[in-house]
């Protein structure tokens, strides 16, 4: 595990490593601050001192299940060391893709950017303090009483991970299926999802489908399946 006072972005220095094959499957690198951190589809994310700026690099190998599941395993792995956490959890849920909320404001994020046959799994958690966001709400740890420092964090964090991602690798996506969607919204649930190119879909939460997209069913009863996209709860 290592930690840098400051950098632009841990997920671009491991892609760095990993394209220059000079970089040990699972090895973490944390920053205490980032000056050019970004969320999904390239966005900027705030990144002052005393919050949890880290990623890993996962190897995939030939019998591993497909990559994208390992949204689901950092997700899933998050949540469950977060949970421990709170003197009250209850609040606590995952909205695909990649956020982790409490009490409906956004505590997390995950971003997966891929070099090869290497995965780097992204998580910033706000820890000390939280950016206030035009679009959505916002929280952090301390907020909810929850007394814990990043380096600590990310000594449970690392470790629940690893448990989870033997998990993905021993038994599928599955398992961590089930466990995402029994932290995540429920079904039924009403979502709005804002895809890359700029249309909105809206429609009820109809779980995960095999690889872990999103499955939608439309106010007009249409099917829908979504890979990327940004995800509000209507």
């Amino acid at each position: 595990m290592l930690t840098v006072p400051a950098t632009g972005s841990t997920n671009a220095d491991l892609l760095t490593l990993a394209r220059d094959g000079v970089i040990e499957d699972g090895v973490w690198l944390r920053a205490e601050q980032q000056t050019d951190g970004r969320g999904r589809q390239g966005r900027a994310w705030r990144s002052p001192p005393g919050n949890l700026y880290a990623s890993t690099i996962v190897r995939i190998a030939p019998h591993d299940p497909a990559a994208p599941g390992l949204a689901l395993v950092a997700a899933v792995a998050l949540e469950e060391t977060i949970r421990a956490l709170l003197p009250d959890p209850r609040g606590l849920r995952l909205k695909w893709p990649n956020d982790l909320l409490l009490d409906d404001a956004k505590l997390s994020g995950i971003l997966l950017e891929r070099a090869g046959d290497h995965v780097v799994v992204g998580i910033g958690v706000n820890v000390a303090h939280h950016p206030a966001l035009d679009e959505r709400a916002t929280t952090s740890l301390h907020a909810h009483h929850a007394r814990i420092d990043a380096t600590e964090l990310l000594e449970r964090l690392a470790d629940r991970f690893t448990a989870w991602l033997a998990t993905w690798r021993e038994r599928g996506i599955a398992p961590v299926a089930a466990q995402w969607s029994a932290r995540a919204h429920p079904t039924g649930t009403i979502l709005s999802v804002r895809l890359p190119d700029g249309a909105v879909l809206e429609g009820a939460f109809a779980g995960l489908d095999a690889d872990g997209a999103l499955r939608l069913s439309g106010r007009d009863g249409a099917r829908h399946v979504v890979h990327a996209g940004d995800v509000f709860l209507v």
